[in-house]
This record gives structure tokens, sequence and C-alpha cells, in this order.
């Protein structure tokens, strides 16, 4: 009887734990089922993804890639078709964003995303990018990106063409602070310069902004001490800006 009864409960025990084996297999076999699934899903959407192809002459290609390999790319484009590029002509490679596309139609990147007229934002240049601004034929300023978060810059009002007048020149720093991706963004910077010609004549302004938008479509609220003549000013100047982007080329500014 004894013997019996160890037969049976260890039958038991062993169908129990055979069953909790094939019960794990189970669970393990739907798990990696997912996980395939959802690799699938994740490799589609990628095959669907837009991409922006500039060559090395200049042209621009935006469309799905349907094949690649190391000598070239076959793009599926809306008006050309499909058409093949080749890697050795290709400059420049990137995703296009979803908020590139307006009514099924390409926005390029805005190119006055960083500074509204007269006033920067807290959106900063990408490492290697930048710009010269012209206003009124007389202000000339430029920037460059040193990182994604650190931007230099400078300018000059060659009043100096005018029979060699006192003439402004500046120099201009940015620290830019994604808080939430292309949704909230702070800077931090200095604007310093001087008049050739004339002494005692040192002029800037630290400032603070805080940028709530998208790149295209933002408002700015910023806050800066100025000082002039080595003194400093006793309040703060605030300054707020807008921009709103109507279309791939048209923009209004303040």
């Amino acid at each position: 009887m004894v013997v019996k009864l160890y037969k049976r409960t260890f039958y038991s025990d062993l169908s129990n734990q055979i069953t909790f084996i094939m019960k794990t297999k189970i669970g393990f076999a739907f798990l990696f089922i997912f996980i395939l699934t959802l690799s699938v899903k994740s490799q589609t959407t990628s095959d669907t993804t837009l991409v922006n192809i500039e060559t090395v002459d200049g042209n621009e290609f935006i469309g799905q890639i349907v094949n690649e390999d190391s000598l070239k790319i076959v793009l599926k484009t809306e008006k050309l078709g499909e058409i093949s590029i080749f890697r050795s002509d290709i400059k420049r490679h990137k995703i296009v964003e979803v908020q590139q596309i307006k009514d099924g139609k390409y926005w390029f990147p805005n190119p006055q995303s960083t500074r509204y007229f007269w006033s920067p934002n807290g959106y900063g240049l990408k490492q290697g990018e930048g710009y010269y601004q012209n206003i009124w034929v007389l202000w000339n300023q430029f920037a460059y990106g040193l990182s994604d978060n650190f931007s230099i810059g400078g300018g000059i009002i060659p009043l100096f063409l005018f029979g060699g007048a006192p003439t402004p020149v500046f120099l201009t720093t940015k620290f830019s602070i994604p808080v939430v991706e292309n949704k909230f963004s702070l800077g931090l910077g200095a604007f310093a310069g001087t008049v050739l010609g004339e002494e005692e004549t040192g002029f800037g302004i630290l400032y603070g902004l805080s940028t709530f938008g998208t790149p295209d479509n933002n408002v700015t609220v910023g806050m800066g001490y100025g000082f002039a003549g080595g003194e400093w000013a006793k309040s703060p100047m605030i300054n707020v800006n807008g921009m709103f982007r109507v279309s791939s080329r048209g923009y209004f500014i303040t």
C-alpha cells in the first residue's frame, strides 16, 4: 500500500511538472510570436518611411526606399516613379519627419526656426548648421552650431563704408535646452558688442528664453539684463515674439 501510494504521488507530481513545463513553453512560444509580429510590423513601418535624398548636383528626391544595395538606392517617388540613385552621387540622406508633410506635400525644414527678425528663440542650430542673415542691407549677422545645443555667432553694421563712421560689431552665444522635443525649449545666451572708432562703447545683454510650440509655429517669452557704458540696467527687459508658418515658403514673424 505504501509503495502504491508513493508511486501515485510520484506520477502525480511528475504530471504536474510536465504540465507546468508545457504551459511555460507555450507561454514562451506566444511571447516569441508576439515579439516577431512587432518586429515585422516595425520593419513594414520602416519600409514605408519617407526619405529625402539630396544629390551632389543639388537635386532633391522624396519617396520610399523599395530596394538598396552597396551601390545604389531605388526610390519610389510620387511624380517620377521608381528611380535609381548611386550612393556615390548622394550628398545627404535623411528621414522626412511627419510634421514636414502638410496636406500631402513636403515642407522643407524651417530655415528661420532658431530666431525671429531681431531676437533668438529657444531652439538651437544642429551641429554643423549655420546661417547668414541680412536685414535692411546694413545689419549683417551669422551663426554656427558647434553642437546640437550650443552655437556662436557675430555681426557687423558696416557704417565705415560711409565716410569712416564708427562701426558697431558684436558677438553672440546661445545654449539651447530641448525640454520636450519640438514642443518646448529653453535658451540661455549672451549678446556683447562695441562700436569701433569710439571709446567706452561696450554694450550687450544676458538673457533667458522659453519657447512654446513647434519650430514652425511658436511663441517665445524672454527676459534679459542689458549693460552699456560699463553699467548694468536696473530692471530687466521683457520680450515676446511669435512665428507662424503659413506655407512652405511663407511666415508671419515678429
